[in-house]
């Protein structure tokens, strides 16, 4: 009678789900996994840091839609992952994190690696479970998929103590799920819809604002219809960029398009449709983009997420792909207004946002400028390419030049504002995408955090591209010091000039320093061309603030010290204008 162990039973379960990808930093507790993983053919991916694990499978949701498995050791492994796990918990990511344990017969005997793994995890997590008898190890983790998967996603923990995990049972004892999930997703109300389109046609100047609920229920064809069929402009976050093409007519970059700010004193919209993405910082915050006299319809597939933070005129508890799909079937041959005085000044702001740099861009002056690194690397990448950006100003200089075709295609920063998950994202990327270009931009303070998985780049034999900003600082948090306190007042921002390439050549990259403007292109196509994992240290200059920086002070200014908000920034300083000032 055959016998089988639960790394066995776990690893049949993954392949139900179509995973065939690990990302794990080895242990001992993880053994009869990777073994198993190993027999059914599995890629494994073992990195230099769980950190990078956790991030791996974050980045993999992000750009496949799909969940990415993360297997971490117990104890160290586990409290290791967690900034991962709470990275992909404040984005609403699906990823499935198991980790090993202590046997649970030594429970209170202080055997090695024993923590409260599940107090760690229960808070950054949609789901968590400690399994306590090896033949219910497929239920887990069936359970684990459903749960990150269902309504709005995200991750999940399984914790498998070394005795449940290793011990066999007789196959025939064992049941594999079959079933058990929705096979469909949930919809709109006929009347919600008829009222949403019915408002839609009313509407002189409509805007629809998608984030990952777009892109993880796979809406992408139907956000096109829709916006198509409505004439109504499309705005993305950074989860969702792509899910419409920013080549499109009617995709107008980041949310930030329709804040009243950038409408020149003319009215901003006046309905505006959240699809799928959360009213916080980068929607409904105290500098809310979304005009206060705008009706406001929100579609979410969790309704307690209506109505966070603002009032909300029409509530809609929908999977977001099903609420466009029935929409455009309401819509049928129905005409809208074209909206073109509308779409024609949107327009121009999306023109001049993307050309805001050109006169950096076009200088061959050095330092180099940020813009004129990041506009050059976008001018030699595939138009296909993958970019993730890593870094407070330095992701903002990337996606202000990247022009994102498909979903899935830019991953960068969330609520968390977690740095390093750069490399671990881009080689993600590179895993999932084997046919494709992947470059991942980051600041020299972001590369510090997980700089050895160049190494974890060179032995699976991912060639991806990273190209360090290197401004020798913080950029974001000296800028903002520099900008409260004044020129040299600043403290713990420096980094100071390090030769980057020559460590990531130490780890078996290929690397190259750059420090001229007419290097950047041709520097950039030897490392596409090089066939391995690269690194380009690219110096630019260190006094150009992006103008985020400003506003994020701004902001900062105006909530501890509002009375001060109106005075000087400080002593020795002169605000910049979109990069091109610099401090004096």
């Amino acid at each position: 009678m055959a016998r089988i162990d639960g790394g066995e039973m776990l690893v049949r379960v993954l392949e139900r789900e179509g995973v065939h990808e690990i990302f794990t930093l080895h242990g001992g507790h993880l053994d009869v996994i990777l073994a198993a993983a190993a027999r059914h053919g599995f890629q494994i991916f073992d990195t230099r840091h769980e950190q990078a694990a956790a991030h791996m499978a974050d980045g993999w949701a992000r750009t496949t839609g799909r969940p990415g498995v993360a297997i971490v050791t117990a104890g160290p492994g586990v409290t290791d992952a967690v900034t991962g796990v709470a990275n992909a918990y404040m984005d609403s990511i699906p990823m499935v994190l198991i980790g090993g344990r202590s046997p649970l017969a030594d429970d209170d005997r202080l055997p090695l690696q024993a923590v409260d793994q599940m107090g760690l995890m229960r808070p950054i997590t949609k789901w968590a479970r400690s399994v306590t008898d090896a033949e219910r190890i497929p239920e887990y983790v069936a359970a684990a998929f459903r749960h990150a998967v269902s309504g709005r996603p995200g991750p999940v923990f399984l914790e498998l103590p070394i005795d449940v995990l290793f011990r066999r049972v007789d196959e025939h004892k064992v049941a594999f799920p079959e079933s058990y999930r929705p096979s469909e997703p949930p919809g709109p109300s006929r009347e919600s819809l008829k009222r949403a389109l019915a408002w839609l046609k009313e509407a002189k100047r409509p805007a629809l604002l998608a984030g990952g609920g777009a892109w993880f229920s796979q809406a992408s064809h139907e956000l096109a219809r829709f916006a198509e069929l409505t004439h109504t402009p499309v705005m993305a976050n950074s989860k969702a960029r792509g899910s419409i093409s920013e080549e499109h007519p009617l995709c107008f970059g980041g949310f930030a398009a329709i804040h009243p700010a950038l409408q020149a004193g003319a009215p901003s919209a006046d309905l505006v449709i959240l699809l799928g993405t959360r009213i916080g910082l980068f929607t409904g915050g105290g500098n809310s983009v979304i005009p206060a006299d705008a009706r406001v319809i929100q579609v979410d597939i969790e309704p307690e997420e209506i109505g966070r933070n603002r009032d909300i005129d029409l509530g809609i508890a929908s999977d977001c792909r099903e609420f466009l799909r029935q929409a455009i079937e309401m819509i049928g041959q129905e005409k809208f207004d074209s909206h073109h005085e509308w779409l024609e000044r949107l327009g121009a702001i999306r023109t001049a946002m993307r050309h805001r740099f050109d006169e950096a861009i076009r200088s061959h002056k050095g330092p180099i400028h940020p813009a004129r690194m990041a506009h050059d690397i976008a001018r030699v990448l595939d138009p296909e390419a993958i970019i993730v950006a890593d870094g407070g100003e330095t992701a903002s200089w990337m996606s202000n030049a990247w022009i994102a075709r498909r979903p899935g295609g830019f991953l960068s920063h969330g609520y968390l504002g977690c740095l390093g998950v750069g490399i671990p994202f881009a080689l993600a990327a590179k895993a999932a995408h084997p046919d494709k270009q992947v470059l991942c931009i980051i600041g020299d303070g972001s590369v510090g955090l997980n700089f050895s998985e160049f190494h974890t780049g060179v032995k699976s034999g991912l060639p991806i591209t990273v190209v360090i900003n290197n401004d020798q600082q913080w950029g974001m948090s000296k800028h903002g010091q520099e900008l409260m306190w004044g020129k040299g007042k600043d403290v713990a921002t420096s980094l100071g000039m390090v030769h980057y390439e020559k460590a990531a050549q130490g780890l078996g990259a290929y690397g190259e320093l750059v420090e001229r403007p007419e290097d950047i292109a041709p520097a950039m196509e030897r490392a596409l061309d090089c066939g391995r994992i690269a690194c380009l240290n690219i110096v630019t200059d260190p006094d150009v603030i992006e103008p985020g920086t400003l506003a994020l002070y701004s902001a900062f200014r105006n909530v501890v010290a509002p009375e001060e908000a109106s005075e000087s920034s400080g002593e020795g300083t002169t605000l910049p204008y979109y990069g091109r000032r610099k401090l004096d």
